[in-house]
Parts: C-alpha cells; sequence; structure tokens
C-alpha cells in the first residue's frame, strides 16, 4: 500500500496561487535547443469538429496548431493586461 505525499495531493489550492503557477515543475535534463526554455504542456478538451477547424485554419496560416494556439494565449493573456493573471 503507498501513502500519497500530502504536498502533491490532487485536489489541493495552493496557498500563493501565483507564486505555485510561476514555480517550474522539476524536470530531468534535456538535450537541444529548448531545454534552456520553461514550457508547460496544457491539455484541453474541445469536440472533433472545433478541432478539425482549429487545423484547417493552422494549415492555412501555414503554422502548426501549437504555434497558432500560443499566439492567440499570448495576445489574450499578455504580461501587460494589468489583470490579476
Amino acid at each position: 500500500m503507498t501513502s500519497s505525499d500530502p504536498k502533491r495531493a490532487f485536489a489541493v489550492r495552493p496557498s500563493d496561487p501565483k507564486k505555485w503557477v510561476h514555480t517550474p515543475e522539476p524536470t530531468a535534463p534535456q538535450s537541444g535547443a529548448k531545454a534552456d526554455l520553461f514550457t508547460a504542456r496544457l491539455t484541453i478538451d474541445v469536440t472533433p469538429a472545433l478541432r478539425g477547424r482549429i487545423k484547417v485554419v493552422a494549415f492555412q496560416r501555414g503554422i502548426t496548431v501549437a504555434e497558432m494556439l500560443h499566439e492567440l494565449l499570448c495576445c489574450e493573456f499578455s504580461d501587460d493586461a494589468g489583470g490579476t493573471a
């Protein structure tokens, strides 16, 4: 029987959300150009129809879906937006 770490419980809310969000997850060293960049994977659920529309638009723009969504999210949640994020 394994015991779970109370600090890493699934539904526990952090006491300081901003600090929690900006603290990078510990990762194994990677080789390559992206090793120096901090990135995090984000998973969302979309309908198959929406997924198809997103892929078509990205293809028409000559970019990947990841690049297109990254740009969209950066515009929506810019550092100078003045919000709480």
